[in-house]
């Protein structure tokens, strides 16, 4: 059904799709690498890498990975080299990337749907705490971190995980990335339809194909049936949300062109419903779309959002069907605003079998190997041995008697995994940080913990939605546009003019509901020390100054600047 990345007979009479033939567009003829990470890709398809590591880098170690390979190709297999111990922030720009490479991994797990069973989670546990030292962080994408991991253990790693059906396949790189699903996919009451086997069908005939390793940069997805909106469906490269057509029913809304990073854009709706069996083939022609017509002369425009926004959707859509699907698609509703703010069905909930599930939040997504194989032994105790992770780093169990919730609730808060978390363990999210990011210029994951316990300590009596959003660079890996409250890493001057960690400030974005891009007010920047007094100040300027029912968002939005400072 894609169309082929060979050029056609006819390409030089073809429309040009970018700006200009510098673009490096595939489907205009211009195969020639324009930079270095072209040139590797085309020198050599990312899968391969996978051999040389079992075969030579796993058997010789790290200092015989080629440096294409270690900063390059690995990632099509979920590996980054860490940060080297020592080294601050303000050298992440400055030195080379050799000099900030560790001869340790971070590993990714790609975890499809968040869908775990207790067995997978069990090995993921094991392996953190063998290869690992303890680590493994659930991310906004529901995948799971390891960091520390050895080239010599790699190899073993790969079994274990494939053993029980997991992967690291395409994890990371200029791929199909994971695929994010709603967590509650075929159990929640009020679901509108079932995307599990959306997710299943992109998975076979996408997922470590050869004729999709080759984008212009990362493709993010997500799908989900969820009135909730529970996948960040506005930030994805593709998103199909469930909605009901007047005529066809249950089917799916899609949605392209979204992304964050420097240059932040959210998607935009085609105007088209697909029905379950079409999404796979849209999913299809729109990575194609991408592969073929996507910018690849500078790296920091080879997003699709740059495409999409150059051409529109009307344009999107036509390019689609016509060269693409070769048939029209079906003009549908736009997903209704969901009623609840938050989404990310922590708490105790009914399923539409009658049975529960129970979702809780760690800190930051921060939990351990042994955390999690604790997880998988509750799980498996009182459930039917389903789990999910959600888009908003927390973790959910499936299938739980009415008799058997009290057990596990009270199981998952010895382990100090909350089910009925305050408004800030529920919604301060952290990226990985300068602990192990190579991009990182501050500390993320321990200064959104501490944020945390001191926001308890001093507003015990909050209990309004507000999303917290700790990021250690401009890259929002945690989304700091469309937050509450954004923090985005960067070096400031404190009080005595000493350079040091700190964060600006973004307030008010959101998603889901009037989704939007945060404020930034000039010239408000905070010090990592001055953090938790300035977040307390702008909540006790909002629980003051807020009318009945307003949001943080809303407010932000109106707030004369000193409220916000």
């Amino acid at each position: 059904m894609a169309a082929s990345s060979e050029v056609p007979a006819d390409a030089t009479t073809r429309r040009k799709a970018g700006r200009h033939r510098g673009e490096g567009q595939w489907a205009v003829g211009h195969f020639t690498p324009l930079n270095g990470n072209e040139q590797f890709k085309k020198d050599d398809d990312g899968l391969n890498v996978r051999t040389r590591i079992e075969t030579i880098y796993s058997k010789a170690g790290f200092d015989s990975i080629d440096p294409n390979d270690l900063r390059g190709r690995m990632r099509w297999w979920g590996l980054y080299t860490q940060r080297k111990p020592g080294i601050d922030g303000g050298k992440t720009a400055i030195l080379e990337p050799e000099e900030l490479d560790d001869k340790y991994f971070m590993l990714r797990v790609r975890i499809d749907g968040g869908r775990l069973t207790t067995d997978q989670l069990r090995v993921i546990g094991e392996i953190s705490q063998e290869f690992a030292r303890g680590t493994a962080d659930i991310t906004d994408r529901q995948n799971v971190q390891y960091h520390w991991i050895r080239i010599e253990d790699v190899p073993e790693i790969w079994q274990r995980l494939e053993a029980v059906g997991l992967s690291t396949t395409e994890a990371c790189g200029d791929t199909p990335r994971v695929i994010l699903g709603s967590p509650v996919a075929g159990i929640a009451e009020n679901e509108i339809i079932d995307g599990t086997p959306v997710i299943e069908e992109i998975q076979r005939r996408i997922i470590g194909n050869p004729e999709f390793s080759n984008l212009p940069r990362k493709f993010k997805s997500a799908v989900s049936g969820s009135p909730l909106l529970d996948v960040a469906h506005e930030i994805n490269d593709i998103s199909f949300v469930g909605v009901e057509h007047p005529e066809h029913g249950p089917g799916f809304d899609v949605w392209v062109g979204g992304g964050l990073s420097t240059n932040p854009k959210l998607g935009v709706r085609l105007g088209a419903w697909v029905s379950r069996d079409e999404a796979a083939d849209v999913y299809e022609g729109v990575i194609s779309i991408f592969r073929d017509y996507g910018y690849r002369r500078l790296r920091t425009r080879a997003r699709l959002k740059f495409l999409v926004a150059d051409w529109g959707p009307e344009k999107f859509r036509q390019v689609l069907e016509d060269e693409y699907l070769h048939r029209k698609l079906t003009d549908g509703p736009a997903p209704a605003q969901p009623d609840q703010r938050w989404r990310d069905h922590v708490g105790v909930h009914k399923q539409n079998d009658g049975r529960y599930y129970v979702g809780f939040a760690p800190r930051v997504g921060r939990v351990d190997g042994a955390t999690l194989t604790k997880i998988a032994e509750l799980a498996a105790e009182h459930g039917s041995g389903r789990l999910r992770t959600t888009a908003e780093q927390k973790m959910i169990v499936l299938d739980i008697d009415e008799s058997q919730v009290n057990s596990l609730v009270s199981g998952l808060e010895a382990l100090d995994l909350r089910v009925q978390p305050s408004p800030f363990r529920r919604g301060t999210m952290a990226c990985t940080g300068i602990e192990f990011c190579k991009l990182a210029i501050v500390e993320t994951k321990g200064r959104g913990a501490s944020l945390i316990d001191e926001l308890e300590r001093r507003l015990p009596e909050f209990d309004e939605p507000v999303t917290i959003n700790v990021n250690g660079c401009p890259n929002a890996c945690a989304r700091i546009q469309v937050a509450d409250i954004g923090l985005k890493g960067q070096l400031v001057l404190d009080d005595d003019g000493n350079q040091v960690e700190g964060y600006q400030v973004h307030l008010g974005g959101a998603l889901g509901l009037e989704a939007g891009f945060g404020r930034k007010v000039r010239g408000l920047k905070v010090t990592a020390d001055e953090l938790p007094d300035y977040v307390e100040r702008v909540l006790r300027n909002f629980d003051a100054q807020r009318e009945e029912g307003e949001r943080f968002a809303t407010w932000a939005a109106r707030a004369e600047e000193g409220a916000l400072k």
